[in-house]
């Protein structure tokens, strides 16, 4: 076996290098930096026709969540100039421009005032006020929220440091994954209805993003070594500086802290998800709702199906700490048994979103529904045993009794006149006849029949089949 040459390993490893280096290099098709710098400046201020559209963007997105329609809301991220201020933050802290930044927060602020306002008058003014799904799912951020503000800030300062992705499709697709605008939306919907819950989950994810876009364009500012402004007087150059630093310090700190609160409460969440997975959904049981809360340390789900015994229930609440759910409060909100579970999962749809009160509600109004349709099928069944019955009748009378051609059965309830509050149930059996039947048949008729029905209140009517003149009465043999 033969050992590859020292000099021969380092070309190769050498040849590697320059070959990544030339796929990853993002300054390879860098654009000169004051036109990047001047482009982003451009589209800081929010003033005029650029304030017009963000208002009108607002109504765009509220109608959007509003209707419920994701191709409405994503059209109305595309229209929205929201980004240009959240970007001009993260470059003036990159390059030290203190002014940019103060500029850019002006703006920031102004447009994100306009569009609350904006949503606050359409959600007061419009008639339908209810929160549908795409609405409902800006109030609660998560962890994803933050990487995904991280990859798409970077992305879009590095776009429009690109001569060739400058004028591309990246900057829409960042402000369509960023979602900016669907939480200002809600956020004006809480605050129009009167749900703070939901306008204050809102603006916490609008933070989330502004916060995490710009610090991925501070971030992508100096990975590609944009030079930092030049002051003429050193002391205000240091002024800067140090005001900027602190800017980007108070940035940061509070961002790892909602990182790491995201991370806390996503990894309780999947934990969660686990246990009631694995410990509580069985073949005859389905978790319809549940409701996990971090902050609270409990779990609300809302089962249908078969009922979970008290003592499956306690031995899956010894079982919480081994999904590291200790100190966490287990509560069973369940129907009635016996339903038919795989038409009844998604009745509750978006649990995670509503409070305690409204889940516990929506399991009284399902529990009730489930006992109504129980009684419903529980009188359907005589009426749909008796169907059967008759039809099973009809094939075996006629080979039986060929003197028969046609049998009507049904179910009579008969009351006492001198008392009404007890009925009997009487089989109707009315049968028409080719030829009359002799006393033998008869009975055998009779029997027969008592004996199928299994029950002796049979009330037998015979009616010879005759062509009669209309109007005319036919004889008939009652027994």
């Amino acid at each position: 076996m033969t050992n590859t040459p020292p000099t021969e390993q380092k070309n190769i490893h050498e040849q590697l290098k320059d070959i990544l280096h030339r796929l990853l290099n993002i300054r390879a098709e860098k654009a000169p930096e004051e036109e990047t710098i001047q482009s982003i400046k451009d589209g800081v201020d929010f003033r005029g026709a650029k304030l017009w559209i963000l208002i009108l963007a607002i109504f765009t997105a509220s109608l959007g969540l509003n209707t419920n329609s994701a191709a409405v809301i994503i059209g109305a991220m595309l229209i929205s100039p929201l980004m240009g201020p959240i970007i001009g933050m993260g470059l003036g802290m990159g390059i030290n421009d203190f002014e940019l930044f103060k500029r850019s927060f002006r703006s920031y602020l102004t447009a994100t005032v306009f569009s609350i306002l904006t949503s606050v008058i359409y959600f007061i003014a419009t008639p339908i006020a209810e929160a549908q799904s795409e609405l409902l799912a800006r109030t609660s951020p998560n962890i994803y929220d933050v990487f995904i503000a991280l990859c798409g800030g970077l992305a879009g300062i590095i776009a429009l440091s690109s001569t060739s992705q400058r004028n591309g499709n990246v900057i829409p697709g960042v402000a369509i994954a960023t979602a900016l605008m669907p939480p200002l939306c809600t956020t004006g919907f809480g605050i129009g209805t009167g749900n703070w819950m939901y306008a204050a989950g809102a603006f916490y994810l609008y933070i989330i993003n502004t916060i995490f876009i710009s610090l991925a364009t501070f971030i992508g500012v100096r990975a590609m070594h944009f030079k930092p402004k030049v002051f003429v007087d050193k002391q205000r150059e240091k002024r800067v500086k140090h005001i900027l630093v602190t800017i980007a310090v108070v940035t940061i700190l509070p961002a790892s802290l909602l990182t790491y609160q995201l991370v806390r409460e996503t990894a309780y969440t999947k934990k969660a998800n686990d246990f009631i997975n694995r410990e509580l959904v069985s073949e005859n049981t389905q978790i319809i709702g549940r409701q996990i809360s971090h902050a609270q340390r409990n779990i609300r789900v809302v089962s249908i199906g078969q009922d979970i015994s008290e003592k499956e229930i306690n031995t899956a609440k010894c079982k919480l700490k081994n999904y590291g759910l200790d100190d966490t409060e287990l509560t069973i909100i369940q129907g009635t048994a016996g339903v038919e579970v795989k038409d009844l999962r998604s009745m509750l749809q978006n649990q995670e979103f509503i409070s305690p009160k409204q889940a516990e509600q929506n399991a009284r109004l399902l529990t009730a529904q489930q006992k109504q349709i129980q009684g419903l099928e529980k009188r359907l069944q005589p009426y749909e045993r008796n169907e059967q019955l008759a039809a099973s009748l009809s094939q075996e009378i006629r080979t039986l009794f060929p003197e028969i051609s046609t049998l009507c059965l049904g179910r009579s309830l008969c009351y006492s006149l001198g008392n009404t509050e007890k009925a009997d149930t009487l089989i109707m059996a009315y049968m028409q006849l080719e030829r009359k039947l002799n006393v033998e048949a008869n009975t055998r008729l009779r029997d027969w029949l008592v004996a199928r029905v299994r029950t002796d209140k049979v009330k037998i009517i015979l009616e010879m089949k005759q062509n009669e003149p209309k109007g005319k009465t036919p004889a008939k043999n009652q027994k």
